[in-house]
C-alpha cells in the first residue's frame, strides 16, 4: 500500500503568509490603513516567549504594526485588564492576543472576556464562539482555522464527508467542530470518556486529533485513505538510550506518525504541520479585524 501524503503546514502557511503581506500592502495603499497586532505577555515562561518573538517577526514581516507588551510575573489582574482596554481603545490596534498560560494568580477567563470582540484575533471570547456557532461573520481560533484550510486544500469539497474531532476544548476541539460542520461533514465530537474510541474514529473520513495525549491515536484506529490532521504536540526523551540519558528529546503529535503514515491518505507530521499555520491564521485574524473595524467587510 502507498505511504500517506504528508500535509506540509510549513510551505501552506508561507504561501498564506505571502498572500496576506500583498493584502495588508493594498490596504496601505488604497486606504491608508497598516494592520496592528499587540501582543500581551506576563511573566518569562521561556516557550512563551518564543512563541511571542516569533509572532511579532512574522507581524513586521507581514508589513503589519508589531508590539508586544512585556510584563512582570506579578502583574495583577486589575493592571493586566487595565492595559487590554487601554489597547481596546487604541485606533492603531486592529488585533489583541494575551499569550497564554498566565502565571498562576491570575485567572484568565476575566482577561478574555475584557478584549474587544472585535480584536479578539485569538477567537476566544463568548460572542466570537457564539458567532461561529450562529454561522455569523467573527474571528475565529486560529488553530482549527488552520487545519479546516489543511483539510480544503487535500480534500476539496467536504460535503457529506464524515468527520471526528477528538477533543473538546474551547481553543480546540469545540470551533474545529463547528468550522467542519458549516462545511458539510457530518461530525462527532469525541473524547476521553467516549465509548470504543478507536471504533468511533474508524468512521472518519477526517480525523482531527487535539486531544494533547502523545501518540494515542495508533494505526488501527484510522479509517483507510483518511485525512488525519495531528494537532498535538508533545517532546519525550529520544528514542536512543544514550541520547535520552544526555537530556535529548523528540517532538510527537497525538497520533503515532510511522504507524498511521502507513493506513491514511494524508497526514500532518509534528513539526511542520498545524504548527505553522496558527501564527499565519493570527496574521489572517489581524487583518479581516483591521478591514471589518474599517467597514470595509461585514
Amino acid at each position: 500500500m502507498t505511504q500517506a501524503r504528508i500535509i506540509d503546514g510549513k510551505a501552506f502557511a508561507a504561501g498564506l503568509r505571502a498572500r496576506i503581506g500583498e493584502d495588508v500592502a493594498k490596504l496601505k495603499a488604497l486606504h491608508r490603513i497598516q494592520p496592528g497586532l499587540a501582543v500581551v505577555l506576563v511573566g518569562e515562561d521561556p516557550a512563551s516567549q518564543i512563541y511571542v518573538k516569533s509572532k511579532g517577526e512574522q507581524t513586521e514581516a507581514a508589513g503589519m504594526r508589531s508590539e508586544t507588551h512585556r510584563l512582570p510575573a506579578n502583574t495583577s489582574q486589575a493592571e493586566l485588564i487595565q492595559l487590554v482596554s487601554k489597547l481596546n481603545a487604541d485606533k492603531d490596534i486592529h488585533g489583541i492576543l494575551v499569550q497564554l498560560p498566565l502565571p498562576g494568580h491570575l485567572d484568565s477567563a476575566p482577561v478574555i472576556a475584557a478584549i474587544h470582540p472585535d480584536k479578539d484575533v485569538d477567537g476566544l471570547t463568548v460572542t466570537n464562539a457564539g458567532r461561529l456557532a450562529s454561522g455569523l461573520p467573527g474571528l475565529v481560533s486560529c488553530t482549527p482555522a488552520g487545519c479546516l484550510m489543511l483539510i480544503k486544500d487535500v480534500v476539496g469539497d467536504l460535503s457529506g464527508k464524515t468527520a471526528v474531532v477528538v477533543g473538546r476544548s474551547n481553543l480546540m476541539g469545540k470551533p474545529m467542530a463547528q468550522l467542519l460542520l458549516q462545511a458539510d461533514c457530518t461530525v462527532t465530537i469525541a473524547h476521553s470518556r467516549t465509548k470504543d474510541l478507536p471504533a468511533v474514529c474508524r468512521q472518519a473520513d477526517i480525523l482531527v486529533a487535539a486531544a494533547g495525549r502523545a501518540e494515542m491515536v495508533r494505526s488501527d484506529w484510522i479509517k483507510p485513505g483518511a485525512v488525519v490532521i495531528d494537532v498535538g504536540i508533545t517532546r519525550l526523551p529520544s528514542r536512543d538510550p544514550d541520547a535520552a540519558a544526555a537530556g535529548k528529546t523528540r517532538i510527537v503529535g497525538d497520533v503515532a506518525f510511522e504507524e498511521a503514515l502507513e493506513v491514511a491518505g494524508a497526514i500532518t507530521p509534528v513539526p511542520g504541520g498545524v504548527g505553522p499555520m496558527t501564527i499565519a491564521c493570527l496574521l489572517d485574524n489581524t487583518l479581516i479585524a483591521a478591514r471589518r473595524l474599517a467597514g470595509l467587510e461585514p
